[in-house]
Parts: structure tokens; sequence; C-alpha cells
């Protein structure tokens, strides 16, 4: 049995387009609130529903095969123990950071600065602002993170950026973009070597699927 991990929302309804060219169908509503493990139509296929930041984690330690995950989600996670044959070239977004309109952000961050910065991508911002020169004081959050300026908890926070509307909407401005996002094929390296002509199958036709415009990317993450 092969196990293909992921996630609800987003990363899904931008996968089904790919696994419907690959050929696969998932025979259950995966939108369903409780079921976690859906078939698929090909017999020894199935898909397990988790958490997007849990994705890296089940195929490295073998709960899943193979999964789909933001690039975001492998670089927090550190990319140990995956191979990462393909950008599957959807999900696009942006980290970047945001701030009230009225927050003089250049000044805030001019060489040794210290700024308050709310994040669940702690890693990402850490390497971002050090490469700034500039010291951060973490506050970790996992959602309604543009809160953060609107009630003092932090000057500016870094989150996912798609078109902007949700910061619009709460009178922040996106300042920085620190990098493209998007969703990538990842393997466990122990299973592909156990598994490697039904993996193998599974990857090429991805690949065969994938949108002209997405890239290769390398076999690892470097954080």
């Amino acid at each position: 049995m092969i196990t293909l991990a992921l996630s609800k929302g987003r990363i899904l309804d931008a996968t089904r387009p790919l696994l419907a060219a690959a050929g696969i169908a998932v025979l259950d509503d995966p939108e369903h609130p409780r079921k976690l493990i859906v078939p698929t139509n090909q017999p020894h296929l199935r898909v397990v529903l988790v958490r997007a930041s849990d994705v890296p984690t089940y195929v490295q330690y073998g709960g899943a095969d193979l999964g789909v995950a933001g690039k975001d989600q492998l670089i927090e996670h550190g990319g140990q123990g995956l191979y990462q044959p393909l950008d599957l070239g959807i999900a696009r977004c942006r980290v970047s950071v945001a701030v009230r309109h009225d927050f003089d952000y250049a000044q805030a961050v001019r060489q040794g600065a210290r700024l308050k910065l709310a994040t669940k991508y702690t890693s990402i911002a850490r390497d971002f602002f050090a490469g700034k020169g500039v010291h951060v004081d973490m506050v970790k959050l996992y959602g309604s993170m543009e809160l953060a300026p609107l009630t003092g908890l932090a000057d500016a926070i870094v989150d996912l950026v798609s078109t902007g509307s949700t910061l619009r909407a709460n009178q922040l401005v996106e300042v920085e973009r620190i990098m493209d996002i998007s969703s990538l094929l990842v393997v466990n390296q122990a299973a592909l070597k156990l598994k490697q002509a039904p993996l193998r199958r599974i990857i090429d036709a991805f690949a065969a699927a994938i949108p002209a415009e997405a890239t290769a990317a390398p076999n690892r993450i470097t954080a």
C-alpha cells in the first residue's frame, strides 16, 4: 500500500487537477469532516488528510510514503529524511512582511535595530532579518496573524500572502517580499528504496501532469 499525505484547503484544491491528470481519483469526499483516510481508484494507493504543517513529518517518519507540502512548511520542518523530486507549481503565494499602514518600517529595520515580530514561520523570519542585521523578538502565533500589529503584540508579521485582501481589510500593508512559495512533492527516502517501482510510477505521473511553467526542484531542502 502506498500512502499519499495531503492537507485540506488550498493545497488539496490545487492538487485535485494534478491527481486527475495522473489518473488518480479520490473515491470519497476528502472534505468529509471526520474521515482522515480515503481510498482512491488505484487499489494500492490511499490518501491521508493531515494538517499542512504535519505533511513533512508524516513523510519523514513513514506515516506516509509521499506527500504534497508547501515550500514554507518544508523550510520550517528542515527537510530531514525527505527526497524532493518535483516542484508541482501549484498553490503559489509568497511569504511577506506586513505592518500597520502608519508604521515606519524603514526606520524600524535600520542596521542594528530591534523589531517585535509575530509569525509561525520562525526559521524563515529569523534568517531573513538576520541577513538584514536586525534583531527580532519573536512571538509565535498560528492564526489571526493580522491581529498582532493591531493590538500592539508585535510591530510586524511574517505570513503567507496571496491576494493581499486580508491585509487590506485589516489596514495592514505588505512592505517586503521574503520568498515565493509553491507546493512540492516529497517522498520518504526509505520508502523510495523499498517501494521504488510503484513510487516512481506516481512521481512520473505527477511530473507529466505539472503545469508547464513549474520547474524541477533540488532533492533536498536546505534551510
